[in-house]
């Protein structure tokens, strides 16, 4: 089978890149041409467009960046027709994926769409689109099924979170190999990890940073995304005792003391890696005043969300900021409250249904496709 597969952000390629190794499992012949990145690469097949020549954060940017996203979905319209796949498999990045499922279903192509779009969060209107222009729809999220079922009368398959997949694929790491491989000193680890894309690092970082020199008993880790280099960062290193290392991200949760997260996927994985944590969000004024007004959730992080209370804290816009930061690093770092995290995220854990989620798709891919 010839596969079809766009995924527009590092957590996507990841993702993407473990549904498409599941893949070559059920199916000898499986072909991937695709748009993603780094580590879909390594599967094998076609990379089209990378990720990070795709992402645009926030509601103004992507409204600076039009002309440049039209000009993608044209080409990928002309790619796919050149193509000629089997079927199509979006993975999230749904202001992109939307728009080719709706011309690819007029053209008569089978789509799929694994990781749903977070509709049940904002633009719920959508769900008309992904009735009319979606085949099969993939969940990975626990109250996802009851969103699109009893809320829509749309029938979905809940397979599980791929992070327990990630997760459990992975090579162990010790403390002391970890600091000697990136000549880290014997200090407990703090982790940061502030996004992925350049918009969101230049706000998230800096603040990050402030509280470095309060916390003199612990050393401070960048976490670099894979899709920037690491020359990015070295504007925002003044600090002796703050340190990066590039791709290593979840080598760096399993020695972590604790970490400073932008809100996103990094959220879930960091719980997963049992880690406590403070959430971090600060968006440009405008993104931020319009995403107030149509955002209806209680809470931003996956972690609170599948939770249905909140587990660790978030700190938006204006209340993320060097005091606050401080005070709430202070919590997680004193012995008590992290027995309590550890417990929530214990349950955490249990909601998502348990590994396998990659194996699950891509056997249901493959038998909706004979």
């Amino acid at each position: 089978m010839k596969y079809y597969i766009i995924a527009g952000e590092a957590s996507g390629d990841l993702h993407a890149s473990n549904l498409m190794k599941a893949l070559k499992k059920v199916d000898a012949e499986a072909d991937f041409r695709f748009w993603g990145g780094d580590l879909m690469q390594e599967v094998g097949g076609t990379l089209v467009k990378h990720y990070r020549d795709l992402a645009f954060m926030g509601f103004a940017e992507v409204i600076m960046n039009l002309r440049t996203i039209f000009k993608n979905i044209k080409f990928c319209k002309t790619d796919i027709e050149t193509y000629q796949p089997d079927v199509l498999v979006f993975i999230d990045y749904p202001g992109f994926n939307f728009r080719i499922a709706k011309w690819a279903k007029q053209q008569g192509y089978k789509t799929h769409y694994y990781i749903s779009p977070q509709i049940w969060a904002w633009k719920e209107n959508r769900i008309k689109a992904i009735k009319r222009d979606i085949n099969e729809m993939y969940v990975i999220l626990p109250f996802e099924k009851d969103f699109y079922e009893k809320k829509h009368d749309f029938p979905v398959h809940f397979v599980g979170h791929p992070l327990l997949d990630a997760l459990r694929e992975r090579q162990p790491v010790s403390l002391k190999a970890f600091c000697k491989a990136h000549q880290l000193n014997e200090k407990p680890i703090i982790a940061l990890l502030p996004g992925s894309r350049k918009q969101e690092i230049s706000k998230m970082l800096s603040v990050m940073l402030s509280v470095v020199e309060d916390f003199p008993g612990y050393q401070f880790v960048i976490a670099g995304a894979p899709g920037q280099e690491p020359t990015f960062y070295k504007q925002f290193i003044g600090q002796s005792r703050v340190s990066f290392v590039q791709n290593k991200t979840y080598d760096l949760l399993t020695v972590s003391t604790a970490a400073l997260v932008t809100s996103g996927t990094a959220t879930l994985e960091t719980a997963l890696f049992k880690v406590p944590e403070v959430v971090c969000y600060k968006g440009s004024y405008i993104s931020y005043q319009i995403a107030k007004r149509i955002i209806n959730l209680d809470y931003i992080s996956l972690v609170n969300l599948i939770m249905d209370k909140l587990v660790v804290k978030e700190l938006i816009q204006n209340e993320f900021n060097a005091k606050q930061l401080k005070t709430e690093l202070d919590k997680i770092l004193d012995e008590s409250h992290r027995k309590l995290l550890f417990s929530d995220y214990f349950d955490l854990e249990q909601k998502l249904g348990g590994a396998g989620a990659s194996l699950k798709t891509a056997k249901l891919i493959f038998e909706k496709l004979n």
